[in-house]
Protein backbone atom coordinates (compact mmCIF):
# COMPACT_ATOMS: atom_id res chain seq x y z
CA UNK A 1 0.00 0.00 0.00
CA UNK A 2 1.38 3.44 -1.46
CA UNK A 3 1.78 6.51 1.69
CA UNK A 4 -1.05 8.53 -0.69
CA UNK A 5 -3.06 5.30 -0.85
CA UNK A 6 -2.34 4.91 3.24
CA UNK A 7 -3.63 8.90 3.07
CA UNK A 8 -6.96 8.56 1.93
CA UNK A 9 -7.74 5.90 4.07
CA UNK A 10 -6.79 7.73 6.87
CA UNK A 11 -9.60 8.29 9.94
CA UNK A 12 -9.77 11.80 10.00
CA UNK A 13 -12.24 12.30 12.55
CA UNK A 14 -10.72 10.69 15.10
CA UNK A 15 -7.63 12.74 14.33
CA UNK A 16 -9.57 16.02 14.57
CA UNK A 17 -11.25 15.17 17.93
CA UNK A 18 -7.22 14.63 19.17
CA UNK A 19 -6.18 17.57 18.24
CA UNK A 20 -9.13 19.27 19.67
CA UNK A 21 -8.26 17.94 22.93
CA UNK A 22 -4.75 18.61 22.64
CA UNK A 23 -5.51 22.28 21.86
CA UNK A 24 -7.73 22.07 25.16
CA UNK A 25 -4.96 20.90 27.23
CA UNK A 26 -2.94 24.15 25.57
CA UNK A 27 -5.71 26.50 26.56
CA UNK A 28 -5.78 24.77 30.71
CA UNK A 29 -2.25 24.71 31.12
CA UNK A 30 -2.13 28.10 30.09
CA UNK A 31 -4.64 29.01 32.67
CA UNK A 32 -2.50 27.10 35.17
CA UNK A 33 0.48 28.99 34.13
CA UNK A 34 0.68 31.52 37.54
CA UNK A 35 2.59 30.04 39.86
CA UNK A 36 4.48 33.51 40.41
CA UNK A 37 1.10 35.12 40.31
CA UNK A 38 -0.07 33.18 43.48
CA UNK A 39 2.75 33.52 45.42
CA UNK A 40 2.58 37.42 44.58
CA UNK A 41 -0.95 38.43 44.05
CA UNK A 42 -1.14 42.13 44.63
CA UNK A 43 1.73 42.57 41.45
CA UNK A 44 -0.09 40.23 39.91
CA UNK A 45 -2.11 42.17 36.81
CA UNK A 46 -3.61 38.54 35.25
CA UNK A 47 -3.60 34.81 35.54
CA UNK A 48 -2.55 32.71 33.03
CA UNK A 49 1.14 32.12 31.07
CA UNK A 50 3.16 30.29 29.25
CA UNK A 51 5.02 28.79 31.37
CA UNK A 52 5.56 26.23 32.80
CA UNK A 53 3.63 24.13 31.77
CA UNK A 54 1.82 25.72 28.00
CA UNK A 55 5.18 25.83 26.48
CA UNK A 56 6.52 23.06 27.50
CA UNK A 57 3.36 20.49 27.04
CA UNK A 58 3.39 22.23 23.37
CA UNK A 59 7.61 20.40 22.46
CA UNK A 60 6.07 17.06 24.09
CA UNK A 61 3.11 17.38 21.63
CA UNK A 62 5.15 18.09 18.78
CA UNK A 63 7.53 14.61 19.50
CA UNK A 64 3.87 12.97 20.42
CA UNK A 65 2.73 13.72 17.18
CA UNK A 66 5.68 12.25 15.39
CA UNK A 67 5.53 9.28 17.43
CA UNK A 68 1.70 9.45 16.08
CA UNK A 69 2.44 9.59 12.22
CA UNK A 70 5.52 7.05 12.17
CA UNK A 71 2.43 4.60 14.20
CA UNK A 72 -0.28 5.43 11.43
CA UNK A 73 1.74 5.47 8.20
CA UNK A 74 3.90 2.42 9.03
CA UNK A 75 3.56 -1.30 7.35
CA UNK A 76 1.46 -2.92 10.14
CA UNK A 77 3.21 -6.05 9.46
CA UNK A 78 6.15 -4.51 11.32
CA UNK A 79 3.91 -4.09 14.64
CA UNK A 80 2.98 -7.55 14.28
CA UNK A 81 6.58 -8.84 13.90
CA UNK A 82 7.59 -6.42 16.66
CA UNK A 83 4.63 -7.12 19.14
CA UNK A 84 6.29 -9.71 21.49
CA UNK A 85 10.24 -7.54 21.38
CA UNK A 86 8.50 -3.95 22.98
CA UNK A 87 6.43 -5.65 24.89
CA UNK A 88 9.57 -7.47 26.17
CA UNK A 89 11.48 -4.04 25.89
CA UNK A 90 8.80 -2.19 28.14
CA UNK A 91 8.95 -5.19 30.47
CA UNK A 92 12.40 -4.41 31.02
CA UNK A 93 12.17 -0.85 31.52
CA UNK A 94 10.10 -1.80 34.64
CA UNK A 95 12.46 -4.12 35.94
CA UNK A 96 15.23 -1.38 35.64
CA UNK A 97 12.42 0.97 37.83
CA UNK A 98 13.14 -1.21 40.68
CA UNK A 99 17.04 -0.89 40.60
CA UNK A 100 17.61 2.85 39.31
CA UNK A 101 14.29 4.08 39.08
CA UNK A 102 13.98 7.67 40.20
CA UNK A 103 11.78 8.40 43.23
CA UNK A 104 9.26 11.17 43.34
CA UNK A 105 5.90 12.07 45.71
CA UNK A 106 7.16 8.90 47.33
CA UNK A 107 7.20 6.29 44.42
CA UNK A 108 9.54 5.12 42.14
CA UNK A 109 7.78 4.95 39.03
CA UNK A 110 10.49 7.05 36.14
CA UNK A 111 14.12 6.51 34.60
CA UNK A 112 15.79 9.17 34.71
CA UNK A 113 17.41 9.44 31.08
CA UNK A 114 19.14 13.28 32.00
CA UNK A 115 17.36 15.54 29.62
CA UNK A 116 13.94 14.07 30.58
CA UNK A 117 11.94 11.03 33.04
CA UNK A 118 10.69 8.52 31.20
CA UNK A 119 7.58 6.93 32.95
CA UNK A 120 7.29 2.66 31.87
CA UNK A 121 4.24 2.11 33.16
CA UNK A 122 2.71 3.99 30.46
CA UNK A 123 4.39 1.96 27.76
CA UNK A 124 3.93 -0.95 29.06
CA UNK A 125 0.10 -1.00 28.43
CA UNK A 126 1.02 -0.87 24.35
CA UNK A 127 3.43 -3.50 24.17
CA UNK A 128 0.66 -5.53 26.17
CA UNK A 129 -2.14 -5.10 23.79
CA UNK A 130 0.39 -5.47 21.43
CA UNK A 131 1.27 -8.91 22.64
CA UNK A 132 -2.46 -10.12 23.94
CA UNK A 133 -3.38 -8.90 20.05
CA UNK A 134 -0.63 -11.23 18.32
CA UNK A 135 -1.41 -14.06 20.55
CA UNK A 136 -5.27 -14.11 20.53
CA UNK A 137 -5.28 -12.72 16.53
CA UNK A 138 -4.67 -16.53 15.40
CA UNK A 139 -6.48 -18.71 17.87
CA UNK A 140 -9.58 -20.65 16.81
CA UNK A 141 -12.65 -20.43 18.53
CA UNK A 142 -12.41 -23.53 19.93
CA UNK A 143 -8.76 -22.77 21.44
CA UNK A 144 -10.30 -19.50 23.21
CA UNK A 145 -12.69 -21.78 24.95
CA UNK A 146 -9.63 -23.54 26.52
CA UNK A 147 -8.50 -22.90 30.17
CA UNK A 148 -5.00 -23.49 29.38
CA UNK A 149 -4.93 -21.28 26.19
CA UNK A 150 -5.04 -18.18 29.12
CA UNK A 151 -2.18 -18.95 31.24
CA UNK A 152 0.53 -17.54 28.57
CA UNK A 153 -1.55 -14.22 28.29
CA UNK A 154 -2.13 -14.54 31.96
CA UNK A 155 1.82 -13.96 32.82
CA UNK A 156 1.74 -11.38 30.81
CA UNK A 157 -0.77 -9.63 32.25
CA UNK A 158 0.54 -10.80 36.08
CA UNK A 159 3.87 -9.45 35.41
CA UNK A 160 4.11 -6.07 35.04
CA UNK A 161 1.23 -5.81 37.20
CA UNK A 162 2.83 -6.62 39.79
CA UNK A 163 6.06 -4.78 38.71
CA UNK A 164 3.81 -1.96 38.80
CA UNK A 165 2.14 -2.32 42.06
CA UNK A 166 5.27 -2.41 43.49
CA UNK A 167 6.56 1.17 42.76
CA UNK A 168 4.18 1.96 44.42
CA UNK A 169 1.54 2.83 41.17
CA UNK A 170 -2.27 1.48 42.03
CA UNK A 171 -3.82 3.66 39.13
CA UNK A 172 -1.81 2.20 36.58
CA UNK A 173 -2.02 -0.95 38.02
CA UNK A 174 -5.70 -1.32 38.22
CA UNK A 175 -5.62 0.06 34.50
CA UNK A 176 -3.33 -2.80 33.47
CA UNK A 177 -5.74 -5.31 34.92
CA UNK A 178 -8.99 -3.70 33.53
CA UNK A 179 -7.50 -3.67 30.19
CA UNK A 180 -6.64 -6.99 30.14
CA UNK A 181 -9.92 -8.36 31.93
CA UNK A 182 -11.98 -6.47 29.03
CA UNK A 183 -9.35 -8.20 26.32
CA UNK A 184 -10.17 -11.45 27.90
CA UNK A 185 -14.13 -11.41 27.79
CA UNK A 186 -14.06 -10.02 24.24
CA UNK A 187 -12.07 -12.76 22.87
CA UNK A 188 -14.06 -15.03 24.20
CA UNK A 189 -13.08 -16.57 28.05
CA UNK A 190 -15.76 -18.04 29.75
CA UNK A 191 -17.97 -16.34 32.20
CA UNK A 192 -17.48 -18.44 34.79
CA UNK A 193 -14.04 -17.65 34.66
CA UNK A 194 -14.51 -14.20 35.76
CA UNK A 195 -17.18 -15.14 38.57
CA UNK A 196 -14.54 -17.56 40.45
CA UNK A 197 -11.59 -14.98 40.01
CA UNK A 198 -14.05 -11.94 41.44
CA UNK A 199 -14.78 -14.41 44.72
CA UNK A 200 -10.98 -15.17 44.90
CA UNK A 201 -10.60 -11.34 44.64
CA UNK A 202 -13.11 -11.16 47.29
CA UNK A 203 -11.62 -13.55 50.04
CA UNK A 204 -8.10 -11.98 49.22
CA UNK A 205 -9.36 -8.58 50.18
CA UNK A 206 -8.14 -9.00 53.92
CA UNK A 207 -4.87 -9.77 52.92
CA UNK A 208 -4.47 -7.18 50.26
CA UNK A 209 -5.59 -4.70 52.86
CA UNK A 210 -3.17 -6.32 56.20
CA UNK A 211 -0.13 -6.81 53.65
CA UNK A 212 -0.64 -5.37 50.21
CA UNK A 213 -1.40 -1.84 50.94
CA UNK A 214 0.80 1.19 52.18
CA UNK A 215 -0.64 3.63 54.59
CA UNK A 216 -1.12 6.14 52.58
CA UNK A 217 -3.11 3.62 50.18
CA UNK A 218 -5.53 3.11 53.32
CA UNK A 219 -5.42 6.32 53.98
CA UNK A 220 -7.29 7.31 50.25
CA UNK A 221 -9.87 4.53 50.87
CA UNK A 222 -10.76 5.30 54.44
CA UNK A 223 -11.04 8.92 52.75
CA UNK A 224 -13.03 7.77 50.32
CA UNK A 225 -15.42 6.19 52.34
CA UNK A 226 -15.60 8.83 54.87
CA UNK A 227 -14.95 12.20 52.88
CA UNK A 228 -14.73 14.20 56.02
CA UNK A 229 -12.32 12.58 58.15
CA UNK A 230 -9.17 13.99 57.58
CA UNK A 231 -10.00 17.69 55.82
CA UNK A 232 -6.52 19.04 56.48
CA UNK A 233 -4.94 15.90 55.19
CA UNK A 234 -5.97 13.10 53.04
CA UNK A 235 -9.00 14.50 51.94
CA UNK A 236 -7.57 18.17 51.72
CA UNK A 237 -6.80 17.28 47.98
CA UNK A 238 -10.23 15.76 46.77
CA UNK A 239 -12.11 18.09 48.98
CA UNK A 240 -11.14 21.23 47.49
CA UNK A 241 -11.64 19.40 44.11
CA UNK A 242 -14.84 19.05 44.61
CA UNK A 243 -15.18 22.42 45.74
CA UNK A 244 -13.51 24.13 42.30
CA UNK A 245 -15.60 22.06 40.76
CA UNK A 246 -18.63 22.66 42.02
CA UNK A 247 -18.11 26.19 42.41
CA UNK A 248 -17.90 26.41 38.46
CA UNK A 249 -22.30 25.89 38.03
CA UNK A 250 -23.37 25.82 34.89
CA UNK A 251 -21.02 27.86 32.78
CA UNK A 252 -17.48 28.13 34.96
CA UNK A 253 -16.21 31.46 36.81
CA UNK A 254 -14.84 32.59 33.49
CA UNK A 255 -11.35 30.99 32.04
CA UNK A 256 -7.94 31.71 33.81
CA UNK A 257 -10.95 33.20 36.73
CA UNK A 258 -11.08 30.31 38.95
CA UNK A 259 -9.91 30.98 42.72
CA UNK A 260 -9.60 27.17 44.32
CA UNK A 261 -6.72 26.82 41.34
CA UNK A 262 -5.49 30.05 40.32
CA UNK A 263 -4.58 31.08 44.20
CA UNK A 264 -3.21 27.46 44.29
CA UNK A 265 -5.91 25.65 47.14
CA UNK A 266 -6.16 23.08 44.18
CA UNK A 267 -3.02 20.87 44.30
CA UNK A 268 -1.67 19.10 41.27
CA UNK A 269 -4.36 21.22 38.86
CA UNK A 270 -1.84 20.90 36.27
CA UNK A 271 -1.54 16.90 36.23
CA UNK A 272 -4.22 14.11 37.53
CA UNK A 273 -6.62 17.23 38.64
CA UNK A 274 -6.58 19.10 35.96
CA UNK A 275 -10.76 18.09 35.03
CA UNK A 276 -11.50 19.86 38.12
CA UNK A 277 -9.96 23.22 37.16
CA UNK A 278 -11.49 23.02 33.78
CA UNK A 279 -14.95 22.69 35.56
CA UNK A 280 -14.40 25.73 37.73
CA UNK A 281 -13.56 27.90 34.53
CA UNK A 282 -15.62 26.51 32.15
CA UNK A 283 -18.52 24.91 34.61
CA UNK A 284 -20.59 21.84 34.02
CA UNK A 285 -20.98 22.35 30.34
CA UNK A 286 -16.95 22.83 29.58
CA UNK A 287 -16.97 19.36 31.83
CA UNK A 288 -19.26 17.74 29.87
CA UNK A 289 -18.05 18.88 26.70
CA UNK A 290 -15.12 17.44 27.55
CA UNK A 291 -16.54 13.81 28.42
CA UNK A 292 -18.34 14.25 24.97
CA UNK A 293 -15.17 14.22 23.17
CA UNK A 294 -13.84 11.81 25.13
CA UNK A 295 -16.98 9.61 24.20
CA UNK A 296 -16.68 10.29 20.84
CA UNK A 297 -13.18 8.91 20.21
CA UNK A 298 -13.54 5.71 22.19
CA UNK A 299 -17.01 5.33 20.20
CA UNK A 300 -15.17 5.96 17.12
CA UNK A 301 -12.09 3.56 18.10
CA UNK A 302 -14.49 0.66 18.89
CA UNK A 303 -16.54 1.41 14.98
CA UNK A 304 -12.87 1.21 13.53
CA UNK A 305 -12.56 -2.35 15.68
CA UNK A 306 -16.22 -3.40 14.06
CA UNK A 307 -15.28 -2.35 10.48
CA UNK A 308 -11.35 -3.77 10.55
CA UNK A 309 -11.40 -7.35 8.79
CA UNK A 310 -8.69 -8.93 10.38
CA UNK A 311 -8.65 -9.86 13.77
CA UNK A 312 -4.70 -8.12 14.84
CA UNK A 313 -6.22 -4.87 13.71
CA UNK A 314 -9.44 -5.38 15.52
CA UNK A 315 -7.75 -6.45 18.85
CA UNK A 316 -5.54 -3.61 18.14
CA UNK A 317 -8.30 -1.18 18.09
CA UNK A 318 -10.43 -2.77 20.62
CA UNK A 319 -7.40 -2.92 23.22
CA UNK A 320 -6.68 0.78 22.81
CA UNK A 321 -10.24 2.00 23.09
CA UNK A 322 -10.62 -0.27 26.55
CA UNK A 323 -7.09 1.79 27.78
CA UNK A 324 -8.31 5.30 26.58
CA UNK A 325 -11.62 4.54 28.26
CA UNK A 326 -10.10 3.14 31.32
CA UNK A 327 -8.01 6.48 31.61
CA UNK A 328 -10.57 9.11 30.96
CA UNK A 329 -12.99 7.08 33.64
CA UNK A 330 -11.04 6.03 36.34
CA UNK A 331 -9.25 9.88 36.49
CA UNK A 332 -13.29 11.80 36.31
CA UNK A 333 -14.31 9.47 38.39
CA UNK A 334 -11.08 9.43 41.21
CA UNK A 335 -11.61 13.66 40.64
CA UNK A 336 -15.14 13.70 41.25
CA UNK A 337 -14.79 11.65 44.41
CA UNK A 338 -16.85 8.83 43.15
CA UNK A 339 -13.49 6.24 43.51
CA UNK A 340 -10.80 6.45 45.97
CA UNK A 341 -7.42 8.62 44.92
CA UNK A 342 -5.13 6.97 42.61
CA UNK A 343 -2.16 8.30 40.34
CA UNK A 344 -3.76 8.34 36.75
CA UNK A 345 -3.58 11.48 34.53
CA UNK A 346 -6.57 12.92 32.09
CA UNK A 347 -5.58 11.54 28.69
CA UNK A 348 -4.11 14.32 26.13
CA UNK A 349 -5.20 17.01 28.98
CA UNK A 350 -2.49 16.45 31.78
CA UNK A 351 1.21 17.84 32.12
CA UNK A 352 3.54 15.42 31.42
CA UNK A 353 5.17 13.65 28.40
CA UNK A 354 5.13 9.32 29.11
CA UNK A 355 1.55 9.62 28.88
CA UNK A 356 1.01 11.99 26.11
CA UNK A 357 3.64 10.48 23.80
CA UNK A 358 2.26 6.49 25.15
CA UNK A 359 -1.19 7.62 24.34
CA UNK A 360 -0.64 9.35 20.75
CA UNK A 361 1.29 6.49 19.81
CA UNK A 362 -1.64 4.07 20.42
CA UNK A 363 -3.78 6.05 18.74
CA UNK A 364 -1.33 5.96 15.64
CA UNK A 365 -1.63 2.51 16.42
CA UNK A 366 -5.22 2.07 15.43
CA UNK A 367 -5.35 4.81 12.65
CA UNK A 368 -2.27 1.80 11.48
CA UNK A 369 -5.21 -1.19 12.05
CA UNK A 370 -7.48 1.22 10.05
CA UNK A 371 -5.93 2.34 7.55
CA UNK A 372 -5.19 -1.53 6.49
CA UNK A 373 -8.57 -2.60 7.31
CA UNK A 374 -8.98 -4.80 4.72
CA UNK A 375 -5.62 -6.57 4.19
CA UNK A 376 -5.35 -10.17 4.68
CA UNK A 377 -2.11 -11.00 7.75
CA UNK A 378 -0.19 -13.79 9.34
CA UNK A 379 0.63 -14.50 12.28
CA UNK A 380 4.73 -13.75 10.72
CA UNK A 381 3.19 -10.47 9.46
CA UNK A 382 3.43 -11.99 5.99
Amino acid sequence: MSLRERWRMFGWPLFVLTVIVLALSIAMLYSAGNADCAENIEHCNRFGAWRPYAASQLGKIVIALIAFFIAAFSNIKTWIRSSYILYAGALIMLLLVLFIGHTGMGATRWLNLGFFHIQPSEFIKIGLVLALARYFAWLNSTELERFKNYWIPAGMVAVPFLLVVAQPDLGTALSILLISLGFFYIVGAKKQWFIIGAILAALATPVIWNVGLHGYQKDRILTFVQPGRDLAGTGYQINQAKIAFGSGGIIGKGYTSGTQSQLAFLPEKQTDFIFTMLGEELGFIGGFLLIVLYFSMAAIMFWYSKRTRNRFGQLVCFGFMLNFFVYYFINIAMVLGLMPTVGVPLPLMSFGGSSLLSLMFGLGLVQNAYIHKDQQLSAKGG
